[in-house]
């Protein structure tokens, strides 16, 4: 068999096993002749993503090595997703053993930079109608989805204590500000607890969802997959942290999903504004925790980029805890402590921050 890269280039032993594998798969299951296999991406894991072409058309075929990654979860979530309608790749071939997949090819058009003021509406429906179909999936039956609980969604909202506050900007909290800060994620997360538990992707946004040569939206990267509260993935989605939308246009859509859900029978007698809190307080604790990840990217992993991102999200934050009795206090106290000492290391910020400085 032909290598899959030329001669000269260093021997990558992994991608020639994978191109062999997936060659010699597709050659006697779909009576087709490969041509090459081309690099696509990695991603945050292990796993690397190449493209197999052939004649017409093209697969992805994705090295995840076994003893650093556990493919057998997405493997059954793209299974159950895929057969529930949803539009996934295809799981064509795996082994668990090698540490090798063959997906169907959703081809290169992400979502992020596909959105533009034109665009925007027609393209987070398609989204947010698949979203709905996602979340009535049922679970996968030979992979138990993790629960999206009250003690996990605590444990990420420490993030922001320990990694925002206490380690990005050096900041030592006394007993009534750590007081403060525990009680205010407990309300969150007896809230959040409230809303109805769904099939939840985890990372909903526009860098793991694509816009298909049918016109159609993919998904991607769901791995990480729970059971958890109805509006998480729609916070992820409209509070993308990697763009932003007016605030009167972010509650538009919140209420056309929420009108989607109750037209799919997935949710009754939950009026607009109970909903839009939900959404609110979901979008807390996201924002609590990705500020915290981002910092945590930064000083433990050596990812700065991830900083760039943080003004924005903490602008989230700010936004949704602002206007809610129960959330006050953490809100007066994060605007009278932690945006000065944000702003003071970051000066630029002050654009999105601008409305919750003092």
């Amino acid at each position: 068999m032909e290598h899959c890269y030329p001669k000269d280039h260093v021997v990558d032993t992994r991608r020639q096993a994978l191109y062999e594998w997936a060659s010699a798969y597709v050659i006697a299951h779909k009576n087709i002749e490969p041509q090459q296999l081309t690099v696509v991406s990695g991603d945050a894991s292990f796993r690397r993503y190449f493209r197999l072409h052939h004649a017409n058309g093209s697969f992805i075929a994705v090295d995840a090595p076994p003893d650093k990654e556990n493919s057998r979860p997405f493997v059954a979530i793209a299974q159950a997703l895929f057969a529930h309608g949803v539009k996934v790749p295809e799981v064509i071939a795996a082994d668990f053993d090698l540490g090798f997949m063959l997906l169907s090819d959703f081809g290169d058009v992400l979502l992020c930079p596909s959105l533009t003021n034109d665009t925007v509406d027609g393209l987070y429906r398609l989204a947010m109608t698949e979203l709905v179909h996602l979340q009535s999936c049922p679970a996968p039956s030979n992979y138990t989805l993790p629960p999206y609980d009250h003690a996990k969604l605590m444990t990420e909202m420490a993030l922001f204590k320990d990694w925002f506050v206490a380690q990005y900007l050096g900041l030592t909290l006394n007993d009534d500000e750590i007081t403060l800060i525990d009680r205010t994620c407990q309300q969150i997360a007896d809230a959040v607890g409230q809303q109805p538990v769904v099939f939840v992707h985890r990372d909903y946004h526009s860098r793991n969802l694509m816009v298909l040569p049918d016109g159609g939206m993919g998904i991607i990267d769901f791995q990480d997959a729970v059971m958890g509260a109805i509006t998480y993935d729609l916070v992820s989605l409209l509070r993308d942290a990697y763009i932003e939308w007016p605030t009167a246009q972010v509650q538009a859509w919140v209420e056309d999903f929420r009108q989607l859900l109750q037209a799919n029978g997935q949710i009754t007698h939950v009026n607009s504004e109970q909903f839009l809190q939900w959404f609110d307080w979901m979008g807390a604790q996201r924002h609590l925790k990705v500020v915290g990840i981002f910092a945590r990217l930064s000083l433990r992993d050596g990812k700065h980029g991830y900083l760039n991102d943080i003004p924005l999200v903490f602008k989230y934050l700010l936004d949704e805890i602002k206007d809610y009795s129960a959330l006050q206090p953490l809100y007066q106290w994060v605007v009278a402590k932690i945006v000065p000492a944000y702003l003071q290391k970051n000066p630029q910020a002050l654009t999105y921050l601008a409305a919750h400085s003092l």
